[in-house]
C-alpha cells in the first residue's frame, strides 16, 4: 500500500494527446488569461486612482477581483505550461499549494458575496444608517474577517485532505488539483476525516447562500414599497450586478461539485469546472461594469489618460 509520504508527483489530466489541440487550448487559456488579467487589473485600477469609487461597494468588488484574479493565476498557468511542454506533472508540492491557494482564493470570494449582500442591504433599507455603519473601519474589518477565515478554512481543508492515504494512484482526472478527484486517490478507510471537512463546507457555503437570499428578500420588499419607478428602477440596478455575480457563481459550483460522481472524468465534467473556475473570473469585470456609469466613466478615464499619454510620449519622440 503506498501512501502520501511515497508520492513524489501527480498527473494532471491533458485536454488532448494531439500536438495541434495541446497548443489550441495553450492558445484558448492564454486568450482567458489575457482577459482576465486586463479586466481585474483595470476594475482594481480604477478603485485606486479614481477617488469617487473610494466607497464601501466599490472597495469590496476590488477584493473580488483580488480574489478572481488570484484563483486564475493559480491554475491556469501551469495547464498552460503542461500543454506547451506536452507534459501532465505536476510536483507533490505544487499540487498541495494549488489546493491550499485556490480553496483559499474562492471561499475569499464567496465571503466577499456575501458582505456585498449585507452592503446592498443596508444601503437600501437603512440609507440613513449606513455612512455610519458602513464605514472605512468597518469595511476593512470585513475584509479581513473574509481574508483570515477563508485562509484558515483552506489550511484545514488542505491539511485533511492530504493526511490521508493515497492507494488509487497519482493520476488526477482533472486540469489542476481538484480536491474530489484527489479524493478518488483515497484509500477506503482513511478519508472519515474529510468527509467531516466537506460537511463543514457545505454548510459554510449553505449559510452564506441563506444569508444573501434573506438580505435580498428585505431588499425587495424596500424596493418595492419606494413610490418613485425611477428610484425603484435605480436600487434594482445596484443590486442586479451582484445578484448575476452571486447566481453564476452558486449555480456554477453546485452543479461542478454536487453532481453525481462518476468512475471516469467526461468531457462534461472537464468543461463544467472550466467554466466554474474560469468563466467568473472573466465575465465579472463586465457584468459589475455594463450597468455602472460609475465604474464605467472611472475605466474611460483611466485607460484614456493612458492612451494619451502613450500619444504624447510617441509624439515627443518623433
Amino acid at each position: 500500500m503506498s501512501n502520501h509520504s511515497t508520492i513524489a508527483e501527480f498527473l494532471l489530466l491533458g485536454f488532448s494527446d494531439i500536438r495541434e489541440l495541446q497548443i489550441l487550448h495553450f492558445v484558448v487559456f492564454l486568450v482567458m488569461y489575457l482577459a482576465v488579467l486586463m479586466g481585474n487589473l483595470l476594475v482594481i485600477s480604477a478603485m485606486v486612482f479614481e477617488h469617487r469609487l473610494h466607497t464601501p461597494m466599490y472597495f469590496f468588488l476590488g477584493n473580488l477581483a483580488v480574489f478572481d484574479l488570484g484563483s486564475v493565476s493559480v491554475i491556469i498557468p501551469k495547464s498552460m505550461a503542461n500543454s506547451l511542454r506536452n507534459t501532465r506533472v505536476i510536483s507533490y508540492s505544487g499540487c498541495v499549494a494549488q489546493v491550499l491557494l485556490f480553496m483559499f482564493l474562492c471561499s475569499a470570494g464567496l465571503g466577499i458575496l456575501t458582505v456585498m449582500a449585507y452592503d446592498r442591504y443596508m444601503a437600501i433599507c437603512h440609507p440613513l444608517h449606513y455612512k455610519q455603519v458602513m464605514n472605512r473601519r468597518a469595511c476593512v474589518h470585513m475584509a479581513a474577517s473574509a481574508w483570515v477565515s477563508s485562509l484558515l478554512y483552506s489550511v484545514l481543508h488542505t491539511g485533511s485532505t492530504f493526511a490521508i492515504s493515497f492507494c488509487g494512484g497519482h493520476m488526477v482526472d482533472q486540469f489542476f488539483c481538484d480536491i474530489p478527484q484527489l479524493l478518488k486517490l483515497a484509500c477506503p478507510d482513511s478519508d472519515s476525516g474529510e468527509i467531516g471537512v466537506i460537511v463543514f463546507s457545505a454548510c459554510l457555503v449553505f449559510s452564506c447562500l441563506v444569508f444573501i437570499i434573506v438580505s435580498y428578500v428585505q431588499i425587495f420588499r424596500a424596493v418595492l414599497r419606494i413610490p418613485s419607478e425611477q428610484g425603484r428602477h435605480k436600487a434594482f440596478s445596484t443590486c442586479l450586478p451582484h445578484l448575476i455575480l452571486v447566481s453564476l457563481q452558486i449555480s456554477t459550483g453546485v452543479f461542478a461539485y454536487l453532481k453525481p460522481p462518476s468512475s471516469s472524468t467526461s468531457h462534461l465534467d472537464l468543461a463544467v469546472l472550466v467554466f466554474y473556475s474560469v468563466v467568473p473570473p472573466v465575465l465579472n469585470p463586465v457584468i459589475y461594469s455594463m450597468r455602472n456609469k460609475e465604474l464605467k466613466a472611472a475605466l474611460w478615464k483611466l485607460t484614456g489618460q493612458r492612451l494619451l499619454t502613450s500619444n504624447k510620449m510617441s509624439l515627443f519622440h518623433i
